[in-house]
């Protein structure tokens, strides 16, 4: 382009002088001759007049003579101006103006005075003479003379311009070639260093693409570019991105490695060793130790089990409590502390060479269900390095995990070990017994002769074997219950390996051949491969829930919500779960209410809910032919209370045809753990962990249970729920949202339906779901620093037409929400550079909006998490992982009281 340019200022430069070299020609030359021919007419007409009017004496002849001797001056002076700049020819055009005047003077004028007198013999002597021709003649030769000079000098011009002209051309010719020489070497040499660069990326990303695993993918591969160009931002991109692959790729590899190393470790000092051994060598730490959680006496502290590279014990402290120094510190705030800048004087590495002093300290502690387990600290003369950060965050659960199943077997070990002990001293008092007891009868015979005084004695001795044997019997009987506590325990653990590993199984294998065929499958595979794989994650998170549920029971955490429940939608909620249920098996499924029933009662809706889908569950589950029965009545209040009470109590009776309970059994199935039948090979699945559940949900309730049964026909559970706060409005039916996942999502409710002194039943209703219209257009901010979680529920809110914007922290959803209006907010809680309660209370208190909806998501299920999330500025709260049905539903409660705000 600059060449190009360049080329062109010359050209036209050079044309701008060909062109005046042309105007000049065409105007001065042409001008010049047109003068010298004007002056030589002007003398040609002054002759011509003065000889016309000498002949005839006619004074019209005089007209151009007096014309051209007025007018051949000013030609004559107009034409010697425009000779400035040839000398010769003004010259000689000066040669020809004291002939013109001597003409006139002498000849003109003579001959027309002359003439005018009527002086015929002066005329006839004048022309005798030819005085006059020959200055004409003198004149004419001159201005030929002229002209033809002019006439060469035109040419000489002429023919410069045309060499110039050729000039020019060849001019043109050459910048043209030298341009496109100097184009297309340029164009080579770029294009082969873009191609090159965009070679490289291609190369690079099809060897991430085309690598069967991610072994076989260098990622240490870098770009090289030493242009400054977009090619060197690609190629940066490309190496930023194959960084980014690799620090993924070393943490997923660190993570699996340490994850498999806890397999079958059965002592807590080998696992903590292992894992600060292993952890101090990934992250290049030249010292590490290891605190575990110790509770003596009430008092928690955290005591060094394990270290790594200590020279000096006695240097290392042994112990901390809760807030005492760093290590207490970061178990008390839960949070990873690092420091950068470490004294010398803190602490020394030693090794053969000498001994030197990190400058660099991190301090991770590692919980379980929010309860601190262990607090790892390593020390590296480098900084940690961002990967090390996302790999301590990724074995938060993992170590935590691991080091309570370790203590849990150390536990179960301690106490089979007591068991046997236990087991070897009521032996050993036995066979003391027997001895006892022979030398006893040994002294009968032998003092049979003091039998008076012996009497007593013997009796004493009776008595005495008689407690010692119901001793040993009450031993051996708490024995047996032993090993049945341990065989339950261990055929528990049977079905529960097999109920997690039964969807875990399908989960793995469908995930993988999802990844490995999913170029090959069609829509509707995909479909029926994410439909299998949701269902089986659902069980298993049921089973996890299970779990969890009866271990808050166990250690007093579970909160009781004392709130309206609406008696009459209970029906359509058990027909909307379990008739399909009921179809796939060919079931009946009835469910009926009692004429006399109250609207609403008060009590905890989620817990009541829970028993009675529990219950609704294993109905189902035993029970092949027939059908399931369920009839909500009013039952007397002596029940559950004493006599005389007034409290109003509900009565749940889940009737099924199925295979029944044995009587001996009826009483242990609701014990943790335990089935009718306990085998791994069993004809029915579960893990003997929900009527467990529902008995202590509905203690928790101040309920009872009671089951009704006989083998091969069927059986009846009956559950007790008492109103906890009286209420004179029962006998009207309004709009309760009484369980949160249903009432949240059903915008018309079923009008309630009575029929005097006779049963209700109710069949399979239809509720008019809120339509998707609220959702079209909303904008939505996601705060979510979790890719995945972001992936699922930015396609979930997408599908329903809404725009979702994504922050990767609480600080950056600040800065958008100041740029920017959203309709709702998604605020997860665990998040880097600022957590979610920060976030909210910045949102609330310093951009003052209040009125902005905002959802809390968590997946803390800890006690109190509700209301801490609600202090924060949350609107609403949702657990993780998510219901998409329970989501959307509380997006249409807050979005719609919204616009009934606006």
């Amino acid at each position: 382009m600059v060449c190009l340019v360049l080329a062109l200022l010359i050209v036209l430069n050079r044309m701008t002088a060909l062109q005046d070299e042309v105007d000049f020609v065409s105007k001065h030359d042409i001008e010049v001759h047109d003068l010298a021919n004007q002056i030589q007419r002007n003398i040609l007409d002054m002759e011509t007049g003065m000889r016309g009017y000498a002949l005839t004496g006619d004074e019209s002849y005089l007209e151009p003579y007096n014309l051209a001797s007025r007018t051949w001056l000013d030609n004559y002076n107009k034409l010697h101006s425009m000779l400035d700049a040839n000398s010769a020819q003004q010259r000689n055009l000066e040669e020809m103006k004291p002939l013109i005047i001597s003409w006139l003077a002498n000849s003109g004028e003579y001959v027309i005075n002359h003439k005018k007198a009527d002086n015929t013999a002066a005329l006839n002597e004048h022309f005798d003479k030819n005085t006059g021709k020959k200055v004409t003649d003198q004149l004419r030769t001159l201005l030929e003379s002229f002209l033809a000079t002019e006439k060469k000098v035109t040419a000489d011009r002429i023919g410069q311009l045309d060499a110039s002209n050729n000039n020019l051309k060849i001019t043109l010719y050459a910048l043209i070639v030298l341009v496109t020489i100097i184009t297309l070497a340029t164009a080579i040499i770029l294009s082969n260093s873009i191609v090159k660069t965009i070679k490289e990326v291609i190369g690079a990303i099809k060897n991430i693409t085309d690598s069967d695993s991610e072994s076989e993918v260098d990622l240490t591969a870098r770009i090289h570019v030493h242009t400054r160009d977009e090619t060197r931002e690609l190629a940066e991109a490309m190496n930023d991105l194959l960084g980014t692959l690799e620090k993924h790729n070393w943490v997923q590899k660190s993570r699996i490695e340490i994850s498999m190393m806890f397999q079958g470790i059965t002592d807590i000092n080998v696992l903590a060793q292992s894992f600060v051994t292993r952890l101090a060598q990934l992250f290049g730490a030249s010292y590490g130790v290891v605190y575990l959680r110790r509770t003596k006496e009430g008092v928690t502290d955290f005591v060094k089990v394990a270290g790594y590279a200590i020279a000096d014990e006695d240097s290392v402290k042994k112990s901390f409590g809760l807030g005492e120094g760093l290590i207490g510190q970061a178990a008390l705030n839960q949070r990873l502390l690092q420091l950068d800048q470490v004294p010398e004087e803190h602490y020394k590495v030693t090794s053969g060479f000498g001994a030197s002093s990190p400058t660099n300290l991190l301090i991770a502690p590692f919980s379980f269900e929010g309860q601190v387990e262990a607090v790892v600290e390593l020390a590296s003369f480098q900084p940690n390095l961002p990967e090390h950060v996302i790999l301590i965050n990724q074995l938060q659960d993992k170590f935590g995990l691991a080091i309570t199943s370790v203590k849990g077997r150390m536990e179960v070990e301690r106490l089979l070990g007591e068991s046997q002990m236990l087991t070897e001293e009521l032996q050993a008092q036995s066979e003391e017994l027997q001895a006892q007891s022979e030398e006893l009868q040994m002294q009968q015979e032998q003092l049979r002769i003091s039998n008076e005084i012996l009497e007593e004695q013997k009796k004493y001795a009776e008595q005495r074997a008689f407690d010692l044997k119901q001793a040993k019997d009450e031993l051996e009987d708490y024995s047996e219950k032993l090993k049945l506590s341990s065989q339950y325990k261990t055929d528990f653990l049977a079905n529960m390996s097999h109920e997690l590993r039964t969807p875990l199984n399908s989960i793995l294998i469908l995930s993988q051949m999802m990844t490995e065929n999913i170029e090959e499958m069609d829509k509707t595979e995909v479909a029926d491969y994410a439909r299998v794989v949701n269902s089986s994650g659902g069980d298993l998170l049921r089973l996890i829930d299970d779990i969890l549920d009866l271990s808050k029971v166990e250690a007093g955490k579970i909160e009781i919500l004392i709130d309206e429940v609406n008696v009459t939608e209970i029906p359509q909620m058990m027909h909307s779960l379990f008739d399909p249920v009921a179809k796939n098996k060919n079931l009946t499924f009835d469910v009926r209410l009692d004429q006399g029933l109250p609207a609403v009662i008060f009590t905890d809706g989620q817990r009541l809910q829970q028993i009675w889908k529990n219950l609704l569950s294993n109905a189902f589950k035993f029970t092949e032919t027939g059908g399931v029965t369920v009839r909500v009545i009013q039952a007397p209040a002596e029940k559950i209370a004493g006599p005389g009470t007034e409290e109003v109590v509900l009565a749940i009776e889940v009737t099924d045809t199925g295979i029944g309970i044995p009587h001996d059994k009826q009483q242990i199935i609701f014990d943790a753990f335990q089935q009718v039948d306990g085998k791994t090979n069993r004809q029915f699945g579960g893990t003997g962990l929900g009527l467990s559940i529902c008995r202590e949900f509905t203690q928790l309730l101040g309920g009872a249970i009671e089951v009704q049964s006989k083998p091969n026909k069927g059986s009846t559970f009956t559950v007790y729920i008492p109103s906890r706060q009286k209420s004179d409005d029962y006998g009207r039916v309004t709009d309760y949202l009484a369980f949160d996942e249903v009432a949240a999502s059903v915008e018309d409710m079923l009008e309630e339906t009575e029929t005097e002194g006779t049963l209700v039943e109710f069949g399979e209703s239809e509720m008019e779901v809120s339509g998707d219209h609220i959702f079209k257009g909303k904008k939505v901010l996601l705060v979510e620093d979790d890719g995945r979680n972001v992936f699922a529920i930015e396609t979930a809110l997408v599908s329903k037409g809404i725009v979702v914007e994504v922050a990767a922290n609480g600080k950056q959803a600040l800065r958008m929400l100041q740029e920017a209006d959203y309709d709702l907010v998604f605020m997860d809680i665990m998040m880097p550079v600022m957590g979610g309660y920060e976030a909210m209370r910045a949102i609330r208190d310093n951009l003052g909006m209040h009125d902005l909806p905002i959802i809390a998501l968590t997946a803390k299920a800890m006690k109190g998490e509700r209301d801490k999330c609600m202090e924060a500025g949350a609107s609403d709260y949702i657990m993780k992982p998510l219901n998409i049905d329970q989501l959307f539903s509380l997006m249409r409660v807050w979005l719609t009281e919204q616009v009934k705000a606006q």
